[in-house]
């Protein structure tokens, strides 16, 4: 009885451990308790303590870079200025590419209770411009004497949609990386599921960190054939991870991330296989 014991405290020791090293990262903010990629929703998953900020950028039809996970008005947040909700017979057809940021800012993605996320705060909010967030987010630790965060940053681009929803990988690379680099240092990373802005990246900047995002059924050698280089991080869709696949990643000095993880059995199943960090959509489970 004594040994069992013991073992179960030297296990709940390396849990400790590995949660202390563990990159936490709050998916669009706090998702699953705050309205997505909203400047109150990074605040929240710095008040719960996490390390990284994960967010995803679009580009405006004025070439403003907004936070936003959908090119387009998801019918799961928004409502529209006159306060009617976004169908999803239409929402596809509310392109941010071809809207102004100011036609943009009139959506409200806050108010409306989400069907997936039944602890999340319901309150009018918009979609921000990155510039934006990033000092509102400098601001806020600093009143507060947290420490500043690091940014995990999603293009979100696709071949099949260049020049529809979003501008071709080149210009989409040379509207969002100066802010990042003049504005946070090294204190970010770009993440991607489409090869071509990292690549890209990868030969302008390559001090930039960057993580090749996959959700298929490929290996780790296959992706990273297609991505053609080593990135600082491979960031699989979480139910794919296995010992193995955590073991390729360390093998070859790249930090493994799984999106997104979100309940404590599976984080802490995860960081059980060593994983570097988490994307949660409630970084509270930390």
């Amino acid at each position: 009885m004594k040994s069992i014991v013991l073992f179960g405290l030297l296990l709940s020791s390396q849990m400790l451990l590995a949660q202390g090293q563990l990159n936490r990262q709050g998916h669009r903010g706090t998702r699953g308790l705050m309205p997505e990629n909203t400047i109150p929703a990074m605040k929240k998953a710095l008040d719960l303590g996490v390390q990284t900020l994960e967010l995803d950028v679009v580009i405006s039809k004025d070439n403003q870079v907004v936070v936003s996970h959908d090119p387009y008005m998801s019918a799961d947040i928004s409502l529209k200025p006159d306060g009617t909700p976004v169908t999803a017979d239409e929402q596809k057809k509310i392109n941010l590419y071809q809207l102004t940021y100011d036609e943009i800012k009139t959506y409200d993605v806050g108010s409306k209770p989400h069907p997936l996320f039944k602890e999340q705060q319901h309150f009018r909010a918009y979609k921000p411009l990155l510039g934006e967030l990033l000092d509102s987010v400098a601001a806020y630790v600093k009143a507060k004497g947290l420490p500043q965060p690091s940014f995990n940053i999603e293009i979100k681009s696709s071949p099949a949609t260049d020049n529809v929803y979003h501008p071709a990988p080149e210009e989409f690379v040379r509207l969002v990386l100066p802010i990042c680099q003049q504005k946070l240092g090294n204190r970010f990373n770009i993440q991607s599921f489409d090869a071509r802005p990292l690549q890209l990246i990868h030969k302008q900047a390559p001090t930039v960190r960057l993580a090749y995002l996959t959700a298929n059924t490929k290996s780790v050698a296959e992706n990273l054939a297609t991505l053609g280089f080593k990135p600082y991080a491979y960031s699989p869709y979480y139910k794919g991870v296995t010992a193995e696949t955590v073991k390729t990643c360390h093998e070859q000095g790249i930090q493994i991330i799984p999106w997104t993880v979100n309940t404590k059995p599976e984080i802490e199943s995860l960081v059980q296989l060593g994983v570097d960090g988490i994307i949660t959509d409630y970084p509270n489970l930390f």
